[in-house]
């Protein structure tokens, strides 16, 4: 089965199953718009409150550089409105404008992602493949096969923390973490086993 085609059938199900999307965004083309011209200079002013936590290396927070500003933009919005919960992150969004977000993404969607060390291969098979026999589609379809993301809020995996990722899809696995549209990472990582889970993080954290 071709992976276009196992992936729709896999979103199909899901919308089935589940319904409604878990986030309050909508990517109307004003929407779209507004996210695009978001202001990066008051962006970074903003970002020095960010710095801390997400610049470190061994901190849990995902690097944010290079991300497109179309999937921060989400994320700040479904931290704000309780579609993704956090502690801190639920906090610090409460005090934020649709404009303030915007300038964030903006801001970090123009800096220089973090590159992996390169020469890497995906011992699951299931990034550049999938599994066909447990209806897996691949994690490229969506996420490119460079793991850059796609448009319009695909987040970029490539050169992403190891346990950031590891800790995203185990969440998703478990149900914890809830914003993704139409359940469909909740779907896609609730196949994985604990090991290919860790396979597929230190995988995409070294690829370029």
């Amino acid at each position: 089965m071709r992976a276009s085609n196992l992936m729709i059938l896999t979103l199909m199900a899901a919308a089935t199953a589940y319904g409604a999307p878990s986030t309050q965004v909508a990517w109307t083309p004003q929407t779209l718009q507004f996210v695009k011209s978001g202001k990066a200079e008051h962006g970074k002013e903003l970002a020095q409150t960010c710095n801390g936590c997400h610049a470190a290396a061994d901190n849990p927070a995902p690097s944010l550089e290079g991300q497109l500003a179309t999937y921060l933009y989400r994320q700040l919005q479904d931290f704000k409105a309780g579609s993704r919960k956090d502690p801190v992150m639920s906090a610090l969004s409460s005090s934020l404008s649709d404009q303030d977000m915007a300038d964030l993404a903006a801001w970090y969607a123009g800096q220089e992602a973090f590159a992996g060390t390169g020469g890497v291969s995906d011992p699951t098979g299931i990034a550049g493949r999938g599994d066909p026999t447990r209806m897996e589609p691949p994690c490229a379809v969506c996420h490119s096969g460079s793991g850059a993301g796609e448009k319009v809020d695909t987040p970029r995996l490539s050169g992403q923390k190891t346990g950031y990722l590891e800790k995203t899809l185990t969440d998703y696995k478990a149900g914890t973490r809830t914003n993704d549209v139409y359940h469909r990472m909740r779907l896609i990582a609730g196949k994985l086993n604990d090991k290919e889970i860790k396979q597929l993080a230190d995988y995409y954290s070294k690829l370029r």
